[in-house]
């Protein structure tokens, strides 16, 4: 019987729909285990080969922990609100909603043909009302918290309230904004409601702000750092300005110690713990405040070094900071301005990764020196960040570097004390030292001793403190896009955020004519005409019949992508309920994700977020613990192999790859689906797909077009994509799973080559090969020899270990030894070919199914108990010894192991062959060493 890969996929992934096989439950007296993937978000291109990398590890893993006794979860679900849905609405006017739907069927019609044991019981997607309800639900928690900084955790917003009744703030130790003025009892029971709603905004962990972010006009939106790459927005390439506007922020500073703290409690790649170690950027040391000459303001700078405040030689402000205007002179306007416009062109990311650009402004304004009173100048420089510290910096040219170079390219004067030492020589340092110390209180101290004193000096005079700072800011929450779970907010007669009752939700995203920003600027939601807020009848209704007194404006925003993967894997534990987020029993049992796999990209998009909304969670006591994932992999990258023809600069002419030589020519990627193993352009089908060169003229080598390869991230845009259903057709999915895991460690990099599954799909044909007498009639019961046996629990050792260190490449190769060895064996025993089709199935699922069957079994393999491997069948009983004459082997000979030198060497001299070569000779001695060789001599 031949291997009829696509019939027995077909009928096994019909049967695994219609049995629920892998539906888990939420309780059972099995040990659970929680394994998840990344979602993916749903795109119209469908999946490429290198998508399901890490579905396929997630998935072996799950099937072995179900091998292994658990009960087992290994949901999948679509993180399906986006910008790219959007940009296609604005495109073609269809709905963000028909054209995500229609991804969706693609996306699961392709996972479903490649195997995985996902639970589709428990599928969730995040635009879906009654997912993003729960969204909603949890910005409103947020809303109605504040964190207590002695506790170290995030309360009920009324607590907050229920002090200042009764003693006003004084006493109060929260994250909160920094213009928060203190006030009694009386003076909070005083205010009218309005005025209190305005304090408790300053406190509350999501509040609205005046913020600088990310706006690209092109899209109509902000955008996150992590969607803009090399100054433009990734999708698109569209222009990136900075600019102010008023949006909902998260407070995720509050938790940045503890997001540090938990680094240390779970077991995730420390490349990607260092990525938001970094990004969080934990620093010690000072506030210090400069008064301005003439102005009635102050600067705050936050310095690590406040031991080196002699060597200020000047100060950089942010250009986007709000005093720039305020002490900008008259004759330095045009210039300040000028040089503010050119840098709200640049992104955040581009101005922290640009070292070598220098360039600044002077604002004609002095700060005043704390101590000494003299006058500092104040520039403004692109290299200072408005969000990092307080957007400006004391600059220190005899102790930082970048300040030096500023400072030498605006000829700004530096202490004399520097004339002719150049930065890089070692008598710099010890200059530096002299200028950094020049003061009585800090001469002759140690830098610890320094920094301590010149903190205490600060705070003596009123101009500074000590100071813990982080890197990370409060998180922009606000998107003005369509496609986006809307805000449960609406604004009141004096304009501020009132949240709609949790009993109404969801707030269901309206319909809208256009999805691009209204005329007037707002959001696309400003173009909806039922969007206001009924607060008598508790709904949604026209915008034309708000009258600010009972109906009132809906919020215009939505909330950015990462909302709603912020919380998934927790609504995953209990995904149809629709009384609460997730039920107690329900958490409690699952508690968190034991292995969870995903790309490294979201180390500091995705993971920090998740993690702070789970710490908000465990605060507020809706989850069991504070970390919802103990173990990540980040899975590599399969990289594809891409195709060029090189035409000529100059004209229409394009040289095969071997003959461009020295000529000026533009590599143009062409599609590789046109290219044949041998490199060969299909130079017809080229031209039809790419018409503008319909008429160039291919330069031949012995009649063929090679094209260049380079390998590249497998990519759309790069015309590298190979497409897993063509895999699943020619060659079967259980062909694909093996290869993907064949191509190298999970964790690597790795170029597809399809040729190269040729190899895995010839080991499966072996494997069935191996079966086929239990498909062709009876086969009496045969007992497994030690061949047999040896075979197998090697085998079963080595899968065990290997699937447990997710070295799921080096299976593969251990299966195809494994079924050469019993092949070669001729092996026929069920006793080790049941096992074997266990071992194989969290690989090869299909055709493990299949040969279950074949074997008798009525149940799905994965009901099967995991092989144990038991050590006695690798000892070794006896040894082949060779048998020397004066050192030259003559045969061998198998003995017992636990025979004595004595026994070993009377064996040897009584046996035939020995007596042949000896012809009655007594040799002169005979060397037996036990367990390795026996030499006879003479």
């Amino acid at each position: 019987m031949n291997y009829d890969f696509q019939k027995i996929e077909k009928k096994w992934q019909e049967y695994w729909a219609k049995n629920e096989t892998f539906k888990a439950q939420n309780n059972s007296e099995k040990p659970k285990y929680y394994t998840l993937s990344m979602f993916p978000y749903p795109s119209g291109a469908g999946l490429h080969v290198g998508h399901p990398l890490g579905y396929i590890a997630g998935d072996i893993y799950a099937r072995y922990k179900r091998h292994k006794g658990f009960n087992v979860l290994h949901p999948m679900g679509y993180d399906s609100f986006g910008l790219p849905a959007e940009q296609y609405a604005i495109q073609t006017g269809q709905h963000p909603a028909i054209t995500t739907e229609t991804n969706i069927n693609r996306y699961r019609e392709q996972l479903d043909r490649i195997g995985f044991s996902f639970d589709w019981s428990r599928e969730v997607r995040t635009s879906n009302p009654e997912y993003y309800k729960w969204t909603q639900w949890i910005f409103i928690q947020l809303f109605n918290s504040w964190y207590d900084v002695g506790a170290d955790k995030a309360k009920p917003i009324s607590e907050l309230v229920a002090v200042f009744e009764k003693e006003g703030n004084e006493t109060v130790n929260a994250v909160c904004d920094e213009d928060v003025s203190s006030f009694t009892a009386a003076e909070w029971k005083a205010l009218d409601k309005a005025a209190q709603e305005r304090i408790l905004l300053k406190y509350r962990l999501t509040y609205l702000a005046d913020a600088e972010v990310n706006w690209c006009p092109a899209l109509g939106t902000v955008l996150a750092n992590d969607e803009i790459v090399n100054g433009v927005s990734e999708r698109g390439g569209h222009e990136v300005v900075r600019k102010k506007m008023t949006q909902w922020m998260m407070r995720i500073t509050a938790y940045a110690q503890r997001l540090l703290d938990g680094l240390d409690k779970i077991d995730w790649p420390q490349p990607l713990k260092d990525s938001q170690t970094n990004w969080i950027g934990r620093s010690e040391g000072a506030s210090v405040t400069f008064k301005v000459k003439d102005y009635e303001a102050n600067i705050e700078v936050f310095t690590t070094r406040p031991d080196t405040i002699f060597g200020v030689s000047f100060m950089t402000l942010a250009p986007e900071h709000p005093l720039v205007a305020e002490i900008t002179t008259p004759d330095q306007k045009a210039e300040i301005e000028a040089y503010v416009e050119a840098t709200a062109k640049r992104s955040e990311r581009d101005r922290m990764a640009d070292v070598k650009t220098i360039s600044g402004a002077f604002t004609g304004a002095y700060a005043e020196h704390p101590f000494t009173k003299e006058p500092i100048p104040i520039w403004i420089g692109d290299y200072v960040l408005a969000s990092y510290g307080t957007g400006a910096v004391m600059a220190v040219p005899c102790g930082d570097q970048r300040d030096y170079d500023f400072a030498k390219h605006f000829n700004i004067a530096i202490p004399n004390i520097f004339d002719g030492v150049d930065i890089s020589e070692e008598a710099f340092a010890d200059k530096a030292n002299t200028v950094i110390a020049n003061s009585d209180f800090l001469n002759g101290l140690s830098y610890k001793e320094a920094t301590q004193k010149a903190i205490a000096e600060l705070e003596a005079i009123g101009q500074g403190k000590g100071k813990i700072n982080y890197r990370l800011r409060d998180a922009v929450f606000s998107r003005q896009r369509y496609w986006g779970e809307p805000f449960p907010v609406y604004y009141d007669a004096n304009g501020l955020p009132q949240m709609i009752a949790e009993e109404y939700l969801p707030i269901a995203l309206p319909e809208v004519e256009k999805y691009l920003p209204t005329e007037t600027g707002e959001p696309p939601l400003g173009n909806a005409t039922t969007w206001a807020w009924d607060t008598a009848n508790a709904r949604v209704v026209a915008n034309d019949a708000i009258d600010g007194k009972t109906i009132f404006a809906l919020e215009l925003n939505t909330m950015p992508g990462w909302a709603g993967s912020s919380q998934y894997f927790n609504r995953y534990m209990d995904p149809r309920n629709t009384e609460t987020i997730y039920g107690k029993e329900a958490v409690d049992y699952w508690k968190e994700v034991d292995l969870y796999i995903g790309g490294s990209e979201h180390a500091t998009g995705h993971l920090l977020y998740a993690r702070f909304w789970q710490k908000f969670l465990f605060d507020r006591g809706f989850v069991p613990v504070d970390e919802f994932a103990k173990k990540l992999i980040n899975q590599g990258m399969i990289t594809g192999t891409s195709a060029f023809v090189y035409k000529d600069e100059e004209s229409n002419t394009i040289y095969s790859k071997n003959l461009v030589g020295d000529k000026k020519v533009n590599p143009i990627h062409a599609d590789v689906s046109l290219v044949n193993a041998s490199d060969e352009l299909d130079v017809e089908g080229f031209k039809s797909w790419r018409p503008e060169f319909k008429d160039a003229e291919f330069i031949l080598e012995e009649g063929a077009y090679i094209v260049g390869r380079e390998v590249e991230k497998m990519s759309k845009s790069k015309y590298n994509v190979v497409n897993p259903d063509a895999i699943c057709e020619e060659y079967g999915a259980d062909s694909l799973r093996l290869y993907e895991m064949f191509l190298g460690p999970l964790e690597q990099s790795k170029p597809w080559n399809t040729a190269g599954i040729t190899g895995v799909h010839g080991f499966l044909k072996k494997l069935w090969k191996l079966y086929t007498p239990f498909m062709e009639g009876e086969v009496a019961e045969v007992a497994p020899s030690k061949e047999n046996l040896k075979t197998l629990h090697k085998t079963i050792k080595k899968v065990e270990e290997d699937i447990e260190n997710f070295s799921f490449n080096t299976s593969v190769s251990t299966f195809m030894i494994c079924v050469n060895e019993l092949t070669a064996q001729k092996c026929q025993s069920k006793e080790i070919l049941s096992p074997l089709a266990v071992l194989v199935s969290p690989y090869a699922p299909h055709i493990a199914e299949e040969l279950w069957q074949v074997l008798g079994n009525t149940t799905s393999i994965a009901e099967a108990a995991f092989p144990v491997f038991e050590e006695k069948y690798l000892v070794e009983s006896s040894k082949e010894y060779p048998i020397s004459f004066n050192g030259k082997l003559r045969f061998k000979l198998e003995l017992p192991l636990d025979m004595s030198k004595e026994e070993i060497e009377k064996v040897v001299m009584e046996h035939d062959r020995t007596q042949d070569y000896l012809q009655g000779r007594t040799p002169k001695k005979v060397i037996v060493v036990p367990g390795k060789i026996v030499n006879i001599v003479g």
